[in-house]
């Protein structure tokens, strides 16, 4: 199921055959579409777009002012808008933002109005959509401006059909924005862009057409429509190598999340518990939400999603091992069983023994990600019980140094967790079970001290990219 994030069906070129456009969508997959009104506001786009939302409740839409059309903004337009702001479809601000490759506007007045709309999306609490072309520095001002004045949390949105640098990408996301790319991805001379798109964690990605405009390899030549989303799709799951049903799923939640929408989740998305789930050709365990730690940058207790999947899991809902290999079926259809849920798998060590036991005599690679208190929740030495079970332990370092361990990570024993997650990873190896000690990348970790670690105790090193923000804490010593 696949979510188009920015489409101008209101558009003349869709005048003679509107309809078919959208039931070619809906055939390809694509069951939700976001209608940015006010491509041609003279001319009655708003009232288009917003008539087209109203007509299907699978199309949404946004409304704004897009800096091509600065010069018209005035008062009355403004009323306007704030009006059309409050029907239940409209969802988001936009597209505003900044263009001066074409300057349509004059670019003081460009920014007047950016920033005026920034304040009227903040007001009402809509998400913003972006646009923004030759503009990279301005954006970011503008954008961090926004960001400061409510109180760096607040603001939220899409930077649409990306183009821009690497820096930008940063910046947006470290703003809370998600960064949605359209068929420019699929192009030949798109190389840095590509590169862009697979730096960024899936759950800040978005796909979309911007059609009529940019139709994807391989229909160039084409006018451009919402089916052609799929392309896009494809290049990202190439890019992260994900099937393509990982990206619609992943960019279908981030979208809803985004803007709060609360029609049923793609398969495998559902309120009900999720203690099995599939990526690429890997099974992943949920067993438990209970943890050893609060790490500063995971969201298990807040937002427990994982690639997609609601992975929230009360104590009581927790499975038994009968459930989940009952729930795996046959394990030889996966590359790797993980165990890998919001909590701690080695907490529920017998559960965990037992699906693993399951799995290894069918074959089956057997994978455990874990925190590596392992030893003090259980009070013995657990490294020898997962010998045949178990082939692999990725073990979360965090840190080099005990002090800093305990800032990011907030482990239930602070004085002894660091020494202990070590020790474990060390037993591990001697017992022959492979070993990953990885770092999640946050700023003013010493690396290579990491890195030392894991290779004094016989593991491989692993650095992970941060998925989300951690606020204005301070990590160093």
């Amino acid at each position: 199921m696949f979510i188009d994030s920015h489409a101008h069906l209101d558009m003349p070129l869709y005048d003679a055959d509107r309809a078919e456009v959208i039931e070619r969508a809906r055939e390809a997959g694509v069951k939700t579409f976001l209608e940015i009104a006010g491509s041609d506001i003279a001319k009655g786009s708003l009232e288009v777009g917003l008539a087209l939302a109203e007509q299907y409740p699978f199309v949404y839409a946004a409304i704004g002012v897009h800096p091509h059309e600065a010069s018209l903004y005035d008062e009355a337009l403004e009323q306007k808008l704030i009006a059309y702001s409050q029907r239940e479809k409209v969802v988001g601000w936009g597209e505003i933002g900044l263009d001066y490759h074409y300057d349509h506007s004059p670019r003081d007045v460009q920014r007047r109005v950016f920033r005026r709309q920034l304040e009227l999306a903040l007001e009402r609490r809509l998400p913003v959509i972006i646009h923004t072309r030759e503009a990279e520095d301005d954006t970011i001002e503008i954008m961090r401006e926004a960001w400061a004045e409510s109180g760096g949390r607040k603001i939220g949105g899409i930077l649409h059909c990306f183009t821009g640098t690497q820096r930008l990408a940063d910046a947006s996301v470290e703003m809370g924005f998600l960064i949605s790319f359209s068929g420019v991805l699929t192009f030949k001379k798109a190389e840095e862009l590509r590169a862009v798109a697979q730096s960024l964690p899936m759950e800040k990605i978005l796909i979309e057409t911007d059609c009529p405009y940019l139709t994807p390899v391989p229909h160039r030549g084409k006018r451009n429509e919402p089916a052609y989303v799929v392309e896009t799709a494809r290049k990202i799951a190439e890019l992260h190598e994900l099937t393509v049903e990982d990206v619609a799923r992943i960019t279908s939640y981030n979208f809803r999340h985004l803007f709060n929408l609360r029609e049923p989740l793609p398969a495998g998305n559902s309120s009900e518990r999720n203690i099995v789930y599939q990526l690429r050709d890997a099974l992943y365990i949920n067993l438990t939400n209970r943890c050893t730690s609060l790490c500063v940058f995971c969201d298990r207790i807040d937002n427990p999603i994982a690639s997609g999947y609601n992975l929230g899991l009360a104590p009581e809902a927790e499975p038994s091992a009968a459930e989940v290999i009952t729930a795996i079926g046959d394990p030889t259809r996966y590359r790797e069983i993980v165990f890998c849920g919001y909590g701690e798998p080695t907490i529920r060590l017998e559960e965990l023994k037992e699906v693993a036991r399951y799995c290894k005599t069918r074959g089956t690679y057997v994978r455990v990600n874990t925190i590596g208190h392992a030893n003090l929740y259980h009070g013995r030495h657990v490294a020898p019980e997962l010998v045949g079970l178990v082939d692999e332990l990725s073990i979360s370092l965090n840190a080099p140094t005990r002090e800093q361990y305990e800032r990011i990570v907030r482990s239930d024993w602070p004085d002894l967790a660091f020494d202990s997650m070590q020790e474990f990873a060390r037993e591990a190896v001697a017992q022959g079970i492979k070993v990953t000690m990885s770092v999640v990348e946050i700023p003013n970790l010493d690396l290579e001290a990491c890195r030392r670690i894991a290779e004094s105790v016989g593991a491989e090193f692993r650095l992970r990219k941060l998925m989300g923000m951690v606020g204005n804490a301070d990590f160093r010593e």
